[in-house]
């Protein structure tokens, strides 16, 4: 996923490169705070899933969906083959969000479940009592028939009015970090780690793409005003990254493994933006090893989609706002290219080491930037990294546990804690220890080592840690110090915008509303609702666009604003 909101800032930021002055800013975070990365005491197990994946582990999913665009739900089913890790095992728990369970089955025998109580953010448990006992190392087909909710967290429903088209209604899928289960009951936790394979029933006017090959599509048998479209995904990865979009959507080659969709009103902008796909493909093979997953295409959404790119294998998301016309936004594609293996490839074992995602991405995306334009275009890159790494531990406040590399989630939504903390404290880790070690060269050498030996796995930041001081041997222990892993950013509160902006209120709100991505929305309603002259305007706009949001980028808004989800009205 790309870098996520930061705040508009309007107030000096002190210069904290000062307990470090011979170094750049984004070395010196990382010389202060290189040792505790494991950070407090985080557990082994994930605090946000519900699901027994010590007891067992999906190996595999087979889905069949029909969407229904006048409910605004996918009726579904998914049989998972999963494989047991204790003799005698007979229980087993998934995740689940605001799905109604119809039926569960195991190796096609009727099986007892019940749901638990709802947990606020990390949905319900769905315990199943199998009719039977699997030995350790056995596999057993769990079936389980399920419809979804309008207001699945993971999914939102557009009216043709929300296209840009204009005729068709649309739908797109976004799980991380933890939305999958308001799709699919699994064992949502990027520690579990599946190939799947997938059947999907729409309306004969629109087409269905998801993160994985193409793999045909048929008349559906049940109703000839509908089409079949089939999915395979043969490389093992995390429930996180299933993604579906089904909608009016166009294609346009633009390479040997490549293809561009969206709506026709953007296919051909988007294939002249993204041309440069290929080769951005070939330096990360060349830095990183080859790459795995085949097809590499991208999907360009409509203007709700709350994030700037989404690395869903085989298909990465694209907010249409990296449109420029003349590509000068196009290393969010390179960023997203990266998490090909650092993420997709190599994935944090639970969102409490989101930086070993994130952080080794973002050093990924700025190497391939140095090797297609220069070394001084990767510190460019990185100035402005600091810069959002500065906004964001200004916005949680400088002592925040969340600015922590590794953050413990317990009782915490993983939403909540999404920042550029592990993206840019991650890179500036990363940075300094490249020029502890020997250079750009030396320490590529070790991330690429580091993909090819956990590939196919998800890691720990001890395992990252450990591995490393195995590579460089005596190189780094002598590095590691005892400070903490705040950054140390200390800003005043914000005073608001200055009264010269108040004619630039309107166009804020504005731009807040006709695009949905929260690098914009987020800071641009915050920044208005600080501003104590328009703060109740700022929560009237909000309330009138709540519905066409995207419910993540709605739900952290109403947070920012204050405002009650169960009533609409500002605390």
């Amino acid at each position: 996923m790309y870098p996520p909101d930061c705040l508009i800032v309007k107030r000096p930021v002190p210069d904290v490169s000062k307990p470090c002055s011979d170094r750049k800013p984004w070395q010196a975070a990382a010389r202060c705070s290189l040792s505790v990365v494991t950070g407090p005491s985080i557990m082994s197990s994930d605090p946000c899933s519900f699901s027994s994946f010590t007891r067992c582990v999906t190996k595999h999913l087979n889905l069949s969906l029909h969407l229904d665009f006048e409910r605004h739900v996918i009726r579904a089913k998914v049989e998972l083959t999963v494989e047991a890790l204790e003799d005698r095992f007979a229980t087993l728990t998934l995740d689940t969000r605001d799905l109604k369970i119809l039926s569960v089955s195991a190796n096609g025998q009727p099986a007892c479940f019940s749901l638990g109580p709802k947990h606020s953010f990390k949905g319900t448990p769905l315990d199943i009592t199998l009719p039977f006992d699997v030995s350790r190392g056995q596999h057993v087909i769990v079936e389980v028939t399920y419809e979804t909710s309008p207001s699945a967290s993971a999914l939102q429903w557009l009216t043709p009015e929300q296209t840009a088209g204009k005729k068709h209604p649309y739908l797109f899928s976004q799980c991380q970090a933890h939305h999958c289960r308001s799709m699919v009951p699994c064992q949502d936790s990027p520690s579990v780690k599946h190939t799947y394979y997938a059947q999907v029933s729409v309306p004969k006017d629109l087409v269905a793409v998801m993160s994985a090959v193409r793999d045909g599509q048929e008349v559906d048998p049940q109703d000839n005003n509908r089409i079949i479209y089939r999915f395979r995904q043969p490389v093992p990865m995390p429930s996180y990254l299933i993604a579906i979009v089904v909608g009016a959507l166009e294609s346009r080659e633009i390479g040997p493994r490549s293809r561009v969709w969206s709506e026709k009103e953007f296919a051909d902008k988007a294939a002249y933006e993204f041309s440069e796909t290929e080769t951005m493909l070939k330096t990360a093979e060349d830095l990183a090893g080859p790459y795995v997953w085949g097809q590499y295409d991208i999907l360009v959404l409509p203007p709700s989609f709350p994030y700037g790119g989404m690395e869903n294998p085989c298909l990465t998301f694209a907010t249409p706002t990296l449109l420029a016309g003349d590509k000068s936004l196009s290393n969010v594609i390179a960023h997203e290219i990266s998490h090909s293996w650092t993420g997709n490839l190599v994935t944090n074992k639970t969102w409490e080491h989101f930086w070993l995602n994130e952080g080794h991405t973002v050093y990924l995306e700025r190497m391939i930037g140095r090797c297609m334009e220069s070394e001084q275009f990767r510190q460019f890159k990185a100035i402005g990294g600091w810069k959002d790494l500065q906004d964001s531990v200004n916005t949680f406040g400088a002592n925040n546990p969340l600015t922590n590399l590794v953050p413990s989630l317990q009782d915490v939504d993983p939403d909540d804690a999404f920042s550029s903390v592990p993206y840019e404290k991650g890179f500036a880790l990363l940075y300094h220890l490249e020029e502890l070690m020997g250079g750009p060269e030396v320490f590529m050498g070790f991330v690429k080592s580091y993909i090819q030996l956990f590939a196919y796995s998800s890691v720990t930041t001890e395992d990252w840690k450990n591995y490393l001081f195995t590579y460089f041997k005596d190189k780094v222990r002598n590095t590691w110090t005892a400070s903490g892993i705040y950054c140390p950013d200390t800003v005043s509160p914000s005073a608001g915008l200055p009264l010269t902006w108040e004619e630039a209120v309107p166009l804020a709100l504005k731009m807040a509303t006709e695009q949905g991505r929260m690098k914009f929305t987020r800071p641009l309603f915050r920044e208005v609702f600080n501003f104590e002259k328009y703060r109740k305007e700022a929560v009237r706009v909000f309330l009138a666009h709540r519905a066409a949001m995207h419910p993540v980028t709605a739900g952290l808004v109403a947070k920012d604003l204050k405002v009650d989800a169960s009533n609409s009205s500002s605390l």
